[in-house]
């Protein structure tokens, strides 16, 4: 059997030579492209999850960057999302804090307190509150009155302390002054004398 041995010069070149490493799997130029894709189908999952909440109720920016933050997008798409959204008109603090108004001040019944209250708590800015509370109407003692009018009708039962204590409860809770709870409640107490609805029955 012939034996054949490298000289030394074409050692010394194969030596020279960078060692080439094969690495299973795609290229770099694959791998790149394959995490900008992973980045996209993040982002994507992103907007489609906010899109779903804003069908449910309309958000405040602060809300919906809650959101964005939950999922795996960075820094910079959570803002560029905000951003869109927000030209597109689908995210409107104005139009949300419109909705709080109608919701918990003409349909609940809230006072300005109480309206105000749930605008900061759903992450709208002072300066929109204090906009919208200068657009309610200035009729809280009106709609106190009208609240204490209607409860005190489930208040039979009680004496007259019972439920001036109760009302009072009830309309402050609503976020009402108390100068105007303490008018409404006594506009209830007549209200319920002058019909001859009284007891001298003491309930805690």
């Amino acid at each position: 059997m012939v034996h054949f041995e490298a000289s030394p010069e074409r050692s010394a070149r194969r030596a020279e030579l960078a060692p080439v490493t094969y690495l299973p799997g795609a290229s770099p130029a694959d791998q790149a492209d394959a995490a900008a894709d992973e980045t996209a189908d993040e982002r994507d999952h992103a907007e489609k999850l906010l899109l779903q909440r804003l069908r449910g109720r309309s958000l405040s920016l602060v809300e919906a960057e809650k959101l964005l933050r939950s999922t795996d997008i960075d820094e910079e798409a959570v803002h560029e999302i905000l951003e869109r959204f927000t030209v597109l008109h689908y995210l409107d603090e104005e139009k949300l804090a419109d909705q709080i108004m109608h919701s918990h001040h003409e349909r609940k019944g809230l006072g300005r307190s109480g309206v105000a209250a749930e605008m900061r708590q759903r992450g709208l800015g002072a300066e929109l509150i204090a906009e919208k509370l200068e657009e309610m109407p200035d009729d809280e003692a009106e709609r106190a009155t009208e609240l204490a009018l209607k409860r005190v009708g489930q208040l039979d039962r009680f004496d007259d302390a019972t439920i001036d204590r109760r009302l009072t409860g009830f309309l402050m809770r609503k976020g009402y002054a108390s100068s105007v709870v303490r008018d409404a409640v006594k506009a209830a107490l007549a209200s319920r004398r002058g019909s001859g609805r009284t007891s001298t029955v003491r309930f805690r």
